[in-house]
């Protein structure tokens, strides 16, 4: 199984990148895994979050196991992310899991997602939202291979 994450923007502040490459630099030792970063709209409001969710859609890839991430979803504990993947691991060559920028996620992509996670009940900016997740699947994977990284 392949993962990808694709996200709308990069971390201009630096404040998260360090984390991002070291669970990224973690996750391709038991998963391949791309991260994308998609250039935000020049657009603004409805219009710039239709762009986005086109782009997020094709970049996703049109075979993959689409996991939309949005505050509105559905929130798993660590353990149930580890079974879900874990259901997908023999069968799914890609998983792709899409973040959207400021304006958030278009209808189009919700609809479209095999499963819309929620991180927290919190809102989260996107930039955040991408560290939080490449912790989980990292903690995920070491829940199902049995590694002593989750307590």
């Amino acid at each position: 199984m392949k993962l990808k994450v694709v996200s709308v923007g990069k971390d201009r502040s630096g404040l998260f990148s360090p984390g991002v490459l070291e669970y990224a630099g973690r996750l391709k030792h038991v998963a391949p895994v791309e991260l994308v970063e998609l250039k935000e709209s020049a657009r603004s409001g409805a219009q710039a979050k239709a762009d986005e969710g086109e782009r997020l859609l094709e970049a996703a890839g049109e075979r993959a196991v689409l996991v939309a991430l949005d505050e509105r979803g559905k929130t798993l504990t660590s353990v149930e992310l580890a079974q879900w993947l874990g259901r997908h691991l023999g069968t799914s060559p890609l998983v792709s899991f899409v973040i959207g920028g400021d304006e958030g996620l278009a209808d189009e992509v919700r609809a479209k997602a095999q499963l819309t996670l929620s991180l927290s009940k919190l809102t989260l900016p996107h930039r955040l939202a991408r560290l939080v997740l490449l912790e989980q699947l990292y903690r995920a994977f070491t829940i199902v291979r049995g590694e002593p990284y989750h307590k």
